[in-house]
């Protein structure tokens, strides 16, 4: 039997949490180790706990900077993995700014969402002094508070009484972030708007390791941080930098070599030569791939000496982009609307790839006289340090928009564009004179500011939400991408009167032609593979990926998380 061996912990029937270890008779080598994002019962999976010892790995390879592929990196050198992260130039640079971030927003919500429990326990242990002396003691759902505190009755007794147990603790730690989770000027503003279940007394906070956790294992704080701002600084001193074409033996036995993905600044995909037993098999990692003609990167690298096993993300299978030009054209539409009506184009934007991919649209349009001067507001303070770092690497750059740097021209520079990066800037925009544009993260109304200026926006007819990338499901960006004519914002039901707009062409993922444009250079390659994983992408999305894999004589197949796979 074969010792070597691939597991899938991430990215298994499902988009995020990318995390894939390959075992030989030598070594332990993790590929990504991503966060699960979306539906609650993919983000429990974070605190699932590492499926292996993080101190037994030899090598992290890392394929971008996209939270879904990196996020848990601070998380795996917090339980004990010493080894080195090597990734490419760009990818360092975009991981810091993604990791701290990460570390920090994590501390701001569970200090927020501290102050928010705190604050609904004082309201039932309020109304359990009011109602006590009739309900005291009355049937199995009253419970005494610890310490033989006020009762607590009904449905979410047992709720109230474990919130004011955090509230005693949190009295005498408020922390900076007082003022905003208390509902002040500040509510919520620099953080993830908190899903339900955590934040409104009528879903009490639930445990999210529930449905994964064996039975008499003890139960984790759902909202504490996995990790916070040292945890990823100190992740980050583990990586090691590294060129595209550059061949680095990790581990022993184990050869990788990255190739430019055209996905995001520093994206790639690995290639990996593994001996074990006196033979050599080929892995290839695809991670995320870019579209072909994408203006400002390069475009996804073919692999031409084939492989014995690929893994291809599928995230747009089954789909097919809007053509480039068609989808610049909405754009332009969309800006003259707002031009002609005085309105707000709100677009939600990623802050790393699509905000640069925008600019450099919005610029050339405007060259091009097809759009008029319009105010832009570009707020997230990530997509400004992203779009320097953009700037820093013009070797990664395509002919086109090298072209354009040697002559002169900025193309990721919109004219009089402003970055916003401090909460009172981002305050302020909602007073400046229209038309203007905004773009904010997050990319699917997740979290971040955008929401702020949705809830702005929402009911306001001369207002447009645009929205030039995928919407996962369950999100609120995917809500009213489908049609949704009522939502709730920050616990209040809000009515969508403002204009809804989608453009697909924008995709910094390819689509299911280009992916298996891409599959093509295996197939008659001289060394053909034995099976192509399908990772990354929805149920559906995989299924029909697959389909097309078949077709192109080559053997799919769709792992499940946590699956082992022996590779013969």
């Amino acid at each position: 039997m074969a010792r070597m061996k691939l597991q899938f912990l991430g990215a298994a029937q499902t988009v995020t949490g990318s995390q894939y270890l390959l075992t030989t008779d030598q070594a332990r080598v993790l590929v990504d180790c991503g966060m699960f994002q979306g539906l609650p019962e993919e983000s429990r999976r974070n605190r699932a706990g590492f499926a292996y010892d993080p101190a037994g790995l030899d090598a992290v390879l890392l394929t971008h900077a996209h939270l879904d592929h990196c996020g848990m990196l601070p998380a795996l050198v917090k339980d004990g993995y010493r080894g080195p992260i090597h990734t490419t130039r760009g990818t360092t640079e975009l991981a810091t700014l993604v990791l701290l971030d990460s570390g920090k927003l994590q501390v701001e919500q569970a200090k927020a969402h501290a102050e928010r429990a705190a604050r609904l326990a004082i309201r039932a242990e309020r109304a359990g002094q009011t109602s006590g002396k009739q309900v005291a003691g009355d049937g199995p759902a009253a419970v005494t508070g610890a310490g033989g505190g006020a009762g607590y009755h009904g449905p979410h007794a047992a709720a109230a009484a474990e919130a004011a147990t955090r509230a005693r603790a949190v009295a005498s730690d408020r922390g900076p972030h007082a003022a905003a989770a208390a509902g002040g000027p500040d509510h919520h503003w620099d953080t993830a708007a908190f899903p339900r279940g955590g934040d409104d007394p009528e879903f009490p906070p639930t445990d999210p390791e529930s449905i994964l956790r064996p039975a008499g294992q003890g139960a984790t704080d759902p909202f504490a941080p996995l990790y916070d701002e040292g945890d990823a600084n100190r992740a980050l001193q583990q990586f090691k930098s590294l060129d595209y074409e550059q061949a680095l033996e990790v581990a022993p036995g184990i050869r990788a070599t990255f190739h430019d993905a055209g996905h995001i600044l520093g994206s790639a995909i690995i290639v990996l030569d593994v001996e074990e037993g006196g033979a050599t098999r080929r892995i290839v990692f695809s991670g995320d791939l870019g579209r072909s003609d994408a203006p400002i990167l390069r475009d996804p690298t073919a692999i031409l000496g084939g492989a014995d096993y690929v893994l291809c993300e599928s995230t747009y299978g089954g789909r097919e982009h809007e053509p480039e030009q068609e989808a610049i054209e909405i754009l332009a539409q969309a800006v003259r609307a707002t031009a002609d009506h005085s309105g707000v184009l709100l677009v939600p934007s990623f802050a790393i790839g699509r905000t640069q991919d925008l600019l450099w649209y919005l610029d050339r349009l405007l060259s091009a006289g097809r759009i008029p001067h319009l105010p832009l507001y570009v707020d997230s303070p990530m997509a400004s340090k992203a779009t320097a770092a953009y700037r820093d690497f013009p070797d990664y750059f395509d002919a086109l928009t090298h072209q354009l740097l040697v002559s002169g021209d900025s193309p990721l520079h919109y004219p009089g564009m402003e970055f916003t990066d401090t909460v009172e800037q981002s305050k302020a925009i909602a007073h400046k004179p229209r038309p203007m544009m905004i773009l904010s993260a997050s990319g699917m109304l997740n979290g971040g500011r955008i929401v702020h200026h949705l809830s702005e926006l929402i009911d306001d007819p001369q207002a447009m939400l645009l929205f030039v990338g995928y919407q996962g499901e369950g999100t609120l960006g995917a809500r009213l991408q489908s049609g949704a004519t009522e939502v709730e914002l920050f616990g209040q039901p809000r009515t969508v009167r403002c204009q809804i707009r989608s453009v697909s062409g924008f995709s910094a993922h390819a689509d299911e032609d280009e992916l298996v444009a891409w599959l093509e250079h295996f197939v008659g390659a001289p060394r053909k593979p034995h099976k192509v994983f399908v990772v990354h992408g929805d149920p559906a999305a995989q299924a029909a990926l697959a389909q097309r894999i078949s077709g192109l004589g080559l053997e799919p197949y769709r792992a499940t998380w946590r699956e082992e796979v022996p590779l013969d």
